[in-house]
């Protein structure tokens, strides 16, 4: 009998939830007006279903809804962070920090920076890919002024130290942007308690929809001003300017609402299904290594290096299981991961990990197959592989 296939890819993009299509549909045909139309009633319930959402939103992390900027999604709001907070502060210094484990949507715009005259600083990680706050306060200069870290990264769930982060770049008085896309609905998230001035989310990663997002631009202590990347039409304050997706943004509202809400129960049982995976997998293989924080990690996320076997053939024989080798948006590079290497593992260790992404809609039996399934593969693959050999042989497997 067929086996159904089972989706752990939870980090690349998630299924909307039922009842974040229920809040969209009025939005698609009945309620369908432009929210910049003052003029007539289907402009203004438009207007007004924003407003909701934009006020959900701000309650989820702490902020004011004013505080809070619509856009198509993490990348854009990472890109208006980056270069709209570097063109509008520009006279007052030149110098970006940032980390070696970011997404590449912080990564490439930091790097584009750099040829309109920035100095830029990549920090390292540490084993587990944690930053270390020292090595941030030793990085910031007087020129210094944006530090741009994630707050979980996206291929093995480490959380940075972020409040302490945020209490440094405060100290310094430098803007302290985040990228909270993988975080967002998953771990608590209070903008005022980590002291951070512009954070990206995007629906997509949080049960809503594909190609929404948003930008939290602190508005007082400091006040942010941000050089817009967009022009025409002046929507969102100016900062964002663009016909408003009144659909998506109303299910990014009720996305983060449920989010919220159900966080805690959802949390601790996603967290049981992953360690639960782990242990299916490990107690049943040797030489499996698990990368990332041990605790200071995403409840969902397990990222495991299985030595001897390359990632890529590892997913071919895992035919049905939808899981990853890193990140969904670099996936078509056959690179290792820049993430891992980072983190101190080798070009050999980085090659041989799967990402696995666990959610809401996982269940017990669906964990278990996986583990079985993961289990009968690698012992497959190697039996074949004079890699794994090699290893064996006596070539060290790092553990760290």
């Amino acid at each position: 009998m067929t086996r159904p296939p089972v989706y752990m890819d939870n980090h690349a993009t998630t299924r909307v939830d039922p009842r974040v299509v229920e809040a969209m549909l009025p939005f698609f045909d009945s309620e369908f007006g432009n929210a910049a139309s003052r003029t007539h009633m289907f402009g203004w319930r438009a207007e007004e279903a924003v407003t909701r959402a934009r006020t959900r939103m701000a309650r989820l992390i702490g902020a004011d809804p004013k505080e809070i900027v619509f856009t198509s999604g993490a990348t854009e709001s990472n890109n208006l962070a980056i270069f709209g907070a570097f063109e509008a502060l520009r006279s007052k210094g030149d110098h970006v920090v940032t980390g070696a484990t970011e997404h590449n949507a912080v990564l490439d715009p930091v790097a584009r920076l750099r040829t309109r005259g920035a100095r830029v600083t990549v920090l390292p990680v540490d084993g587990h890919g944690r930053v270390d706050p020292d090595d941030l306060r030793r990085a910031i200069t007087g020129g210094t002024v944006l530090v741009s870290l994630m707050f979980a990264n996206n291929e093995v769930g480490t959380l940075h130290p972020l409040a302490e982060i945020g209490r440094i770049c405060k100290e310094r008085g430098v803007l302290f942007h985040s990228d909270a896309a993988q975080a967002a609905g998953k771990v608590p998230l209070d903008v005022q308690a980590i002291g951070v001035d512009l954070l990206s989310m995007s629906a997509h990663k949080v049960y809503g929809p594909k190609g929404v997002g948003a930008l939290y631009v602190r508005r007082k202590n400091p006040r942010v001003i941000l050089e817009p990347i967009l022009f025409g039409g002046g929507h969102e304050r100016g900062l964002r300017s663009g016909t408003l997706n009144v659909p998506g943004i109303v299910g990014f509202g009720a996305a983060l609402e449920i989010a919220g809400s159900e966080m805690p129960e959802e949390s601790r049982r996603v967290r049981a299904l992953r360690d639960r995976l782990h242990e299916g997998i490990v107690k049943n293989l040797d030489d499996v290594v698990l990368n990332g924080h041990p605790v200071e990690r995403l409840p969902n996320n397990l990222n495991l290096s299985f030595a001897g076997v390359e990632g890529e053939a590892l997913m071919m024989a895992l035919d049905g299981v939808a899981v990853s080798s890193g990140s969904a948006c670099t996936s078509a590079k056959k690179e290792p991961s820049h993430v891992l290497r980072a983190m101190g593992r080798s070009d050999d260790q980085a090659v041989t990990s799967i990402r696995f992404g666990l959610g809401r809609f996982n269940t017990g039996d669906e964990v278990d197959q996986v583990a079985e399934r993961v289990v009968g593969a690698v012992r497959r693959l190697r039996s074949i592989s004079p890699m794994y050999e090699a290893a064996r042989g006596g070539a060290r497997i790092s553990t760290r």
